[in-house]
């Protein structure tokens, strides 16, 4: 535990970033050391995270923050798969809760013949995050991380839950916490497997969107895509950590050291636009998990599947292994509709499943 000079120099830090004051990479990535080392009490963890989230991350702090994350605080595994490896993986938060897109898209994608690196968590804000969905799929979410290299070197496709590679301050923190903070950003830019070389993920706002962007090309991240989707009518600052199948997506996308923002909508994907109703999240956990898995088993011509697919899509898209997003969709319906992420699935629960 820190000494009395070290829990007063830790209080003033809190009051100075509440007022306003912005801290450099190094004062930050010192700051979430702490927080992440459990070496301050948790009230002022507590209190540091909201006057950090209260008063917005600049980018430099964010780059801090996820250099003590990495350093601190992220086993790694060891890939062994030729060409590109993606991760899909949401900031949870959002305002629009969808039922859970990043844990299908990703058996999709990898069904297509993208290796897929998945890292997700339970839920922070929402009904279920992809280790509540995963769990009741039958995955260990206790098994070794070797079990996850194995799944990904084997298959082509691995579940990391947060709860697993980051062990001493993030798990800890995300058990207890329910209100958003800065690890809800760099959370999901966690790097466990080191191959990864593309991401697509999604945010709660759209300056959430650009910042991750703005990070990830600090810690050279070759190329990404940061969604906010949105809803036709509704307003347009409330949105999804998905591309939408409702509404306009304002996407941020990054490839080598270049970054563009643009919108697409649902027919960029050749898709029809539908209402949020039919992609929303259903009322439990295990309610989300039945209707994923009705749609693994054969359901791939409701709106549930589309919205998968959409997000499957982007994957194959910001990986480059399809020109268009189009044709991405066309790649992902055919995995779908023929069975291989179903199958994709019962790979993953052979050797990360409970036995």
């Amino acid at each position: 535990m820190a000494s009395e000079a070290q829990l007063r120099e830790f209080g003033r830090l809190i009051c100075s970033v509440a007022a306003g004051r912005l801290m450099s990479r190094q004062e930050s990535a010192d700051a979430y050391r702490q927080v992440i080392l459990n070496e301050q009490p948790e009230l002022q963890q507590g209190a540091f995270l909201m006057a950090h989230i209260t008063r917005g991350p600049s980018t430099e702090e964010l780059s801090g923050a996820w250099d003590a994350l990495d350093l601190h605080d992220t086993a790694k595994i060891h890939a062994q798969v030729a060409g590109p490896v993606c991760d899909i993986v949401g900031t949870g938060s959002d305002p629009l809760k969808t039922i859970n897109c990043s844990t299908p898209a990703a058996l999709i994608a990898a069904a297509c013949g993208l290796p897929i690196a998945k890292k997700g968590a339970r839920l922070v804000t929402g009904v279920s995050g992809a280790s509540d969905i995963l769990e009741i799929f039958g995955i260990d979410l206790n098994a070794p991380l070797s079990l996850a290299e194995k799944a990904l070197n084997t298959h082509g496709l691995c579940y990391l839950p947060g709860e697993s590679f980051l062990k001493s301050g993030w798990a800890r923190l995300i058990q207890s916490m329910r209100f958003t903070s800065a690890f809800n950003i760099i959370g999901p830019l966690t790097r466990p497997c080191g191959k990864t070389n593309s991401i697509v993920i999604g945010a709660y706002a759209p300056h959430v969107c650009d910042q991750l962007i703005d990070v990830l090309k600090e810690i050279a991240m070759p190329a990404a895509l940061a969604p906010f989707g949105m809803v036709e009518g509704m307003d347009p600052g409330l949105g999804m950590d998905e591309f939408s199948l409702s509404g306009p997506t304002r996407v941020v996308e990054l490839r080598g050291d270049q970054t563009q923002v643009y919108e697409v909508t649902p027919h960029d994907f050749d898709l029809k636009r539908v209402p949020f109703s039919h992609i929303a999240s259903l009322g439990t956990a295990g309610e989300n998990a039945r209707a994923i898995l009705e749609v693994l088993s054969g359901r791939y011509d409701i709106p549930r599947a589309d919205f998968f697919c959409m997000n499957a899509a982007a994957a194959l898209y910001i990986a480059g292994c399809v020109p268009s997003y189009s044709k991405g969709t066309a790649l992902a319906k055919e995995a779908l509709a023929t069975g291989k992420a179903l199958q994709k699935l019962n790979e993953l629960r052979k050797v990360q499943g409970k036995h």
